[in-house]
């Protein structure tokens, strides 16, 4: 059996190989450094996976089978190409959910200590203390998508007093979450929440999804937080809402073009945190991943069923 492993982790994976395997290396672009005509199986690393890369491995290995990619969204990889062709994915749910939690609750204290304007004034050498400063104790926090990043979310979030909404395709009580609702009886619960965190993948259903309707319905006084994908909230709705005073902030580490160019409008939007799409970085995620790859290829390998298989149709 041949695999196409990440060139980033190839030698340390492949001693916790069976000897019968073979590997070759796939670098970023999608350059392989052997023969992979025969490989059938596919380990794409912690990067976003271009349309170009992906194309090129699955031109590189047609007899490819399954695919273990590290992202959580798959948006990217579910080309018409790729749905072409029968192979089983498997993503990184879980892989990122802990640095992405803790990015999210740095949001949320941010804002209620008013960092930004703290910031303004430190670089404004001025010593005010007449600012707002809220606790998180006894507000209300709305997570769309209460999947394993939501989950992780509330567990962080339910540690500072919030009372917590969450929507899920399959509605039931989960830890943490004083309420979960379908995925079309979330907005509802919009005029309760003073943040509201985008945790959904992105699909034909999301896609768009937060939008002037949605904005209406929001308090005055809430926050928008988005880790899941750019193309799910409507950019110019939102700056709308940002300079009516509609919604009082929102903070981005997603936008629906990456990089976010320079010309961008939403750069000088009031009360906004715009991050590089980083919330999921850490030390720690390396080795999350390899060990999700390993435990899955066993599973592979010895016709068990896997984690994290990827319903096609669903978009995740």
């Amino acid at each position: 059996m041949k695999l196409i492993l990440p060139i980033e982790v190839a030698d340390e994976i492949q001693p916790h190989l069976p000897k019968d395997t073979q590997i070759v290396r796939a670098d970023v672009d999608g350059n392989i450094d052997g023969d992979a005509t025969d490989a059938e199986v596919y380990f794409s690393w912690l990067y976003y996976i271009k349309s170009t890369t992906l194309q090129k491995v699955l031109d590189s290995a047609p007899k490819l089978r399954w695919h273990q990619a590290t992202n959580a969204g798959v948006n990217n990889i579910l080309t018409p190409q790729y749905l072409e062709r029968e192979i089983i994915l498997t993503n990184g749910a879980g892989l990122h959910a802990i640095p992405i939690a803790e990015f999210v609750l740095a949001y949320m204290l941010s804002y209620s200590k008013n960092f930004l304007k703290l910031h303004e004034l430190q670089t404004q050498k001025s010593w005010q203390r007449s600012f707002r400063n809220e606790e998180l104790l006894d507000k209300t926090l709305l997570i769309i998508g209460a999947g394993g990043i939501g989950q992780e979310i509330a567990k962080r979030a339910k540690a500072f007093g919030l009372k917590i909404f969450g929507s899920r395709r399959n509605p039931q009580p989960l830890p943490n979450f004083d309420k979960v609702v379908g995925t079309n009886e979330w907005k509802s619960l919009l005029a309760e929440a003073h943040y509201v965190v985008i945790a959904t993948p992105l699909t034909k259903e999301t896609k768009g999804l937060m939008d002037a309707e949605i904005f209406s319905l929001m308090r005055p006084d809430a926050y928008l937080i988005n880790i899941a994908r750019g193309a799910i909230v409507d950019e110019a709705e939102l700056i709308k809402a940002l300079q009516t005073g509609k919604i009082a902030g929102a903070a981005l580490d997603t936008v629906f073009t990456e990089p976010l160019s320079p010309e961008s409008p939403l750069w000088t939007q009031p009360n906004i945190f715009i991050t590089p799409h980083c919330s999921g970085h850490s030390p720690q995620t390396k080795e999350r991943a390899i060990s999700l790859f390993l435990d899955n290829f066993t599973r592979y390998y010895n016709g068990k069923p896997m984690r994290n298989i990827v319903d096609k149709d669903a978009g995740y």
